[in-house]
């Protein structure tokens, strides 16, 4: 038996257990094996080369993936939002490749990638599925984009995804393992956790554990247990936006609102849009943009003065030191101080060092050693 039949007979066997706390640690087992056998196919897979694949070199300050099934409209949507150039067209499979486009927006250069039509089954190869996903999973976020006409469309994606270890809208989970050379396997937790020890251990073992220390600091189900135990995830956060909206009458609206709230979707932070009519763009850039976290920081230059037309663009959170690294150069070893006027000094020309947390607008002065 292969290792697409032996998953496919995991995931059947997992389908009719039903879940009780009896067969818990049963179906924690088979979880976990699946686990396995899915990365050690994955591994066969690249490995096998099957041709050339979708590789799309990152470029700008960020990189975000446009998913949705066939023709909803994303190329469109590309060309709307940026410089390309994507066929578009009303049938299935327009596009063929990863067509690659730059959005500036607020002084960011942003890539943005109209990745080909997804069907059902693409994370088991389907439609050059696999080849496709792997693409997002490069990217800093993926934007949904779905039919006002087929909102159920969500489901399937979010399963296509979870299937090729993306996990949208997720932290990683708090667990940390640790390999050791004798006494068996010990588990340390900060809470309650309503897997019981042996079936923890039983996965642990699953994943090729036998001498190991876990630290637990969240109540783990067993699909976070055996993520929390993989490598091969990735945690991309997501925004949904709702196309051809030009479309339909304005009473329909009400029923597209509750066909979102059945998937946990806030209609008020679901952006409805016509890519066609270019409506409601500006506002799917800025929920862009504020969904990648990114920060301007307008750079004041010596003999120059400030530059307010293209500035550092960073993540939230960034330090003056990580933006002089960002910046690069020798200025790391010539720093001495910098001075910041903005949201985050307490007065204009603030003297600071490197731990500085810079915020959006910050003006950044540095004063280097000759």
């Amino acid at each position: 038996m292969g290792l697409e039949e032996e998953i496919e007979e995991i995931e059947e066997e997992i389908a009719n257990t039903p879940y009780n706390k009896s067969t818990e640690a049963h179906i924690g087992r088979l979880k976990s094996k699946l686990a396995e056998k899915k990365e050690k196919l994955e591994k066969q897979q690249s490995g096998s080369g099957g041709g050339g694949g979708y590789s799309v070199e990152k470029h700008g300050d960020a990189t975000v993936a446009l998913v949705g099934f066939p023709s909803v409209g994303k190329s469109s949507l590309l060309n709307s939002l940026t410089n390309a150039e994507s066929e578009t067209g009303s049938y299935e499979f327009t596009t063929l490749d990863v067509n690659p486009g730059m959005l500036q927006h607020r002084g960011a250069n942003i890539q943005m990638l109209d990745v080909p039509g997804l069907i059902e089954g693409a994370a088991s190869g389907k439609g050059d599925g696999q080849q496709v996903l792997a693409v997002v999973r490069n990217a800093d976020l993926i934007v949904f984009v779905l039919s006002v006409f087929e909102i159920d469309q969500y489901d399937r994606l979010q399963e296509e995804l979870y299937d090729i270890n993306i996990r949208v809208d997720q932290e990683p989970p708090r667990v940390t393992v640790r390999p050791k050379i004798k006494d068996g396997i010990k588990i340390t937790s900060s809470t309650e956790q309503d897997l019981d020890e042996q079936t923890i251990q039983d996965v642990l073992r699953d994943q090729g554990y036998v001498n190991a220390d876990l630290n637990l600091q969240e109540n783990v189900t067993i699909d976070r247990l055996v993520d929390g135990l993989m490598e091969n995830r990735e945690y991309i956060p997501s925004i949904t936006c709702v196309n051809k909206v030009d479309l339909i009458e304005p009473d329909y609206k009400e029923t597209v609102d509750e066909q979102l709230r059945e998937r946990d979707l806030d209609p008020e932070e679901v952006t409805f849009i016509s890519a066609e009519k270019e409506k409601g763009l500006e506002a799917l850039k800025d929920r862009i943009w504020n969904n990648l976290g990114m920060i301007r920081v307008y750079m004041d230059k010596p003999g120059r003065g400030i530059d307010w037309e293209e500035p550092l663009v960073i993540e939230e959170g960034t330090t003056v030191g990580e933006a002089i690294e960002k910046l690069g150069g020798e200025m790391e070893e010539r720093f001495r101080f910098a001075r910041v006027t903005g949201p985050s000094a307490t007065h204009d020309e603030q003297q600071v060092g490197k731990d500085h947390v810079l915020e959006d607008e910050d003006v950044l002065k540095l004063i280097l050693r000759r």
